[in-house]
């Protein structure tokens, strides 16, 4: 819908219908969760954005010149239904300059369509909705190139709310994300491969509003770390930047060569993931959490049959999550494409640190008992000891500690060729050589370009491009790149 020459833009945002259907204890809570993690997220965007909240819906203006990156961070946000965008008009205390503002407003979308108004009061007026309705159809329909009325399927809308004497024309509607506001549900630790299945299960427990923390594995590939690292920084800052979380990465190689020491073949895989369990709840309780989350899907692979499952989950006094246990493979695949972890997972480095030939399927509780025995546990315990564990936020800076990739500002200070990683943005223009190679591309088309030149990776705030300048020169063994940040 057209819009007039306005320097803010009004978001209506509609909240969850489960939290509408809550007791009002409940309800109250959770809006007052949503309206605080908007202040701590818009806040950090424009110190300028105003945030009202009411019983059944919060409203959002910005100033224009933010209005990509608020309504970006509103349609990823846990807690909201619907994004609405408004022109907000005040004084409107007649149903005569109602009608002209809205014509004015509506009559260039609705040119040569059918069309209808829908509308909804609040406030004490002399007039109903349904009044509203067919004085500002009727009037726009004789003021405007519009087609005709349509009442029961127009091919444009114009929606308007009038609250007391605040007009809001509704100029565009948007699908949040729903759930829960992030802060209401508690906290879960989050088993993460950074593959298709252990990320969308995480993406899923923040969308219902479960401030989700991380823990990995690491069986002994450095590369794999900083990549899952990646992945977790980047779910976090789209989908949970409200609340800060923790990363916990876990040295797992001493453990699996105790698995091939101790543990029968066929029952290496489950051995591992009952392994993974106890680390994974022993640093629960020190976090005071009482959940873990899983990518497990039934009968995905060997482990994850219903028996192989109940083996493993014998190991733990934690409530195990497996948002994908009923999941196919191509629909955890869909929605990774639609989140943006797709090109994480196809590009992850991996370590397989067990490979079970003839694994079991149908285990034995017996033998697992006996096969459980046989382990050092003391292993386990060290491995635990040495977890380390960071501020998501502090990613970047950790995968810097070991080798700080080098940051260039002034780009006359050498013979570059920049390249921009970012995805959907058209590549930046700089006196240099500009190319761009979204980031899941740049593993394999990296290789390609010629290696005699320096190259510097660029993306909007340097927090991509230095992650993958990092896993470029260590997995890579390039020693020709560095960061760009003008």
């Amino acid at each position: 819908m057209a819009e007039t020459n306005v320097k803010t833009q009004k978001f209506i945002l509609k909240l969850f219908p489960e939290i509408m259907v809550k007791g009002s204890s409940a309800k109250k809570q959770m809006v007052q969760q949503l309206y605080s993690n908007l202040q701590h997220l818009l806040g950090a965007i424009d110190e300028n954005i105003a945030i009202r909240k009411f019983s059944d819906k919060i409203e959002v203006v910005t100033p224009v010149t933010a209005l990509e990156e608020v309504r970006n961070t509103l349609l990823h946000t846990p807690g909201i239904e619907q994004v609405l965008e408004a022109l907000q008009i005040d004084n409107m205390d007649s149903l005569e300059k109602i009608k002209e503002k809205v014509c004015e407003i509506a009559a260039p979308t609705i040119e040569g369509k059918s069309f209808v108004v829908r509308a909804k009061r609040t406030g004490s007026h002399p007039f109903n909705s349904s009044e509203m309705e067919r004085v500002i159809g009727g009037y726009t329909l004789a003021h405007s190139n519009a087609a005709g009325v349509d009442l029961h399927e127009p091919e444009e809308t114009v929606r308007i709310e009038l609250i007391n004497n605040q007009l809001n024309i509704i100029t565009d509607k948007h699908i949040g994300l729903g759930g829960f506001p992030i802060g209401t549900q508690g906290d879960v630790l989050s088993l993460m491969s950074g593959g298709f299945d252990s990320t969308v299960a995480s993406y899923l427990t923040m969308k219902r509003g479960i401030k989700t923390h991380f823990i990995f594995f690491n069986l002994g590939g450095a590369a794999h770390e900083i990549g899952v690292k990646q992945v977790s920084l980047y779910l976090w800052s789209r989908y949970g930047a409200s609340h800060p979380v923790k990363f916990i990465s876990v040295p797992f190689d001493a453990v699996v060569e105790e698995i091939f020491r101790s543990t029968a073949e066929t029952y290496m895989g489950v051995t591992l993931k009952r392994l993974m369990l106890m680390a994974a709840e022993k640093i629960a309780n020190d976090m005071d959490i009482d959940a873990l989350v899983t990518g497990e899907s039934v009968a995905q692979v060997s482990s994850q049959t219903l028996r192989n499952l109940a083996l493993i989950d014998q190991v733990t006094n934690k409530l195990v999550l497996r948002p994908l246990a009923t999941f196919n493979k191509p629909d955890i695949i869909d929605i990774a494409t639609k989140i943006g972890t797709r090109y994480f997972a196809e590009n992850m480095p991996e370590y397989c640190g067990v490979i079970s030939k003839n694994p079991i399927i149908h285990g034995s509780y017996k033998r697992m008992e006996k096969e459980a025995k046989r382990f050092d546990y003391t292993v386990l315990e060290k491995a635990v000891e040495d977890a380390v564990s960071i501020d998501v936020r502090d990613i970047v800076n950790d995968v810097n500690k070991t080798a700080s990739v080098e940051v260039v500002h002034d780009l006359s200070s050498g013979d570059y060729t920049v390249i921009d990683i970012r995805a959907d943005s058209p590549c930046i223009q700089t006196e240099c050589e500009s190319i761009q190679i979204p980031f899941h591309k740049l593993k394999t088309e990296f290789k390609k370009l010629p290696q005699d030149r320096e190259y510097l990776l660029y993306c909007d705030k340097g927090i991509m491009s230095q992650l993958h300048a990092q896993y470029l020169r260590d997995s890579e063994k390039r020693e020709n790149v560095r960061v760009y940040r003008p």
